[in-house]
């Protein structure tokens, strides 16, 4: 593992700088596992951001950065961590640490540490406890074998997986990453202490569940993690929701139950997302929209004759299940609210038959999505999973030509603006009326006819709001 210090510049430097000052430092944690990853595949063989640790205390590190580092930051010193940028690379540099937790806050009791050896045994995972150093001798630490747990594809802890949740009960939610992030298959009593030690995630902010959660879904295949994340019941503590659709069998029996359905929607809709070169990858708001689509199920069960299941408005009661989880985790309200809206149009598609909808409720599609329209075709087009081909196809043929005849209308009237024919002021102008709910009223209704009918000409447009006006008795038309 040598040439991962080798190879960087930076990194020799600051060995040299700390190794004279008689200081360690060494290269550590997940930069060592990375780097090691990344040569095994052939890619670049130094990752982005480094960590590394050292027994130098904090301010000796600032001191020793002095006139080196190009930028350091401090907002991390408390636990011993200082950020720095030398020579265009980002740094962080945390002293050797012998904390102890309380087990009941999750806050340590920071204290800094003289052995390597000890600090590593603090880590999360074996293959996050490797040490390269950066001194002449470039001396590999790897006391709890995590390469060989790393070539085996193996997630292990340093001491016992129960001890280390118990310091940290993030330490779980980080293994279900890990799953989706590395591809490493967890020990037997790591999944076991995960399972008997769920209810401890409860210990754990909103918002640090939320980011793990968040950096699962977005690798490039979480579904394995996902069912992790269930089998151990981390998700009946972060995400009851996705549990409870474990036994409800869909309406069309064509699947084990609707929890698998989820998943593969989610397989499916992340390759729609990568296939397309217009849309941001990945997709937080699209991923969670297709792994909650329909959480509304289990509320809404209701057995049918001949021995079918029903879900009617499980759209309606899921979106009111997505907003209140996601704000329970923090998220922010412009990601609830799409994944929420996301959630409540996932079945208007389905009425839309043959291609029996009129020009109006197509408007009405595209202009209810927003700016949500091209997910909402990904999660549309990902909802189908029926191992019917025949069937199959029909669907995607459908929604080829409700994609077809939004981008005709569109092209024609530009749906993506769809706006009344008369404005805020030209309506207070033409019935002399001040600001106020009745100019909201009379654009709403202008809104509603743009809908239903299309462009209207000036003279249309004046003489169908003068009717609503004379109508309710707003206005000089009153």
């Amino acid at each position: 593992m040598r040439h991962l210090v080798d190879v960087s510049p930076v990194l020799t430097r600051l060995g040299e700088r700390f190794t004279a000052a008689g200081f360690e430092v060494h290269l550590v944690g997940g930069s060592v596992r990375d780097a090691l990853l990344a040569a095994g595949s052939g890619g670049p063989r130094e990752p982005g951001d480094l960590d590394l640790t050292t027994d130098a205390r904090p301010e000796q590190v600032l001191e020793l950065l002095r006139g080196v580092a190009s930028s350091t930051w401090n907002t991390g010193i408390a636990f011993g961590t200082v950020g720095a940028e030398v020579a265009g690379v980002r740094l962080e540099i945390t002293t050797f640490r012998a904390d102890r937790y309380d087990r009941e806050s999750r806050n340590p009791d920071v204290a800094w540490g003289d052995s390597l050896v000890d600090d590593l045994a603090r880590r999360d995972f074996t293959v996050n406890a490797m040490a390269v150093s950066l001194g002449p001798d470039r001396a590999v630490t790897d006391p709890y074998g995590g390469l060989g747990d790393l070539l085996a594809s193996r997630l292990r802890t340093p001491g016992t997986a129960a001890d280390s949740f118990a310091d940290d009960p993030l330490r779980m939610l980080r293994a279900v990453r890990f799953v989706a992030q590395l591809g490493l298959t967890p020990s037997d009593d790591v999944v076991e202490a995960m399972t008997s030690m769920s209810g401890a995630l409860e210990r754990i902010t909103p918002e640090r569940v939320q980011a793990e959660l968040s950096k699962t879904l977005l690798q490039d295949r979480p579904r394995a993690a996902l069912e992790l994340f269930v089998a151990t019941r981390l998700a009946d503590v972060v995400l009851p929701e996705l549990s409870k659709l474990r036994m409800e069998i869909d309406e069309h029996h064509q699947h084990k139950d609707v929890y698998a359905h989820s998943l593969t929607v989610l397989d499916q809709a992340i390759a729609l997302e990568k296939a397309d070169p217009d849309a941001g990858s990945p997709d937080l708001v699209l991923r969670l929209a297709a792994l909650l689509h329909d959480v509304g199920k289990p509320d809404t069960r209701r057995h049918e004759a001949r021995g079918r299941v029903s879900f009617h408005h499980h759209e309606v009661v899921g979106a009111k299940l997505v907003r209140k989880r996601l704000q329970a985790l923090r998220y922010s309200k412009e990601i609830t609210e799409s994944v929420a809206r996301l959630t409540f149009l996932h079945l208007r598609f389905h009425g839309y038959g043959r291609g029996e909808w009129t020009d109006s409720a197509v408007r009405r599609y595209v202009t209810d999505a927003g700016d949500l329209l091209s997910r909402l075709h990904k999660l549309v087009r990902s909802d189908c999973t029926t191992r019917n081909r025949k069937r199959a196809a029909a669907l995607a043929a459908t929604y080829d030509s409700l994609e077809q005849r939004i981008a005709e209308l569109s092209a024609a009237e530009d749906l993506a603006r769809v706006r009344p024919d008369l404005d805020g002021n030209a309506i207070m102008e033409i019935l002399g009326i001040p600001p106020g709910r009745e100019v909201g009223e009379a654009w709403k209704h202008l809104k509603n006819l743009r809908l239903e009918r299309g462009p209207l000409d000036r003279d249309e447009a004046e003489a169908e709001l003068r009717a609503w006006a004379r109508a309710h008795g707003v206005g000089s038309q009153a």
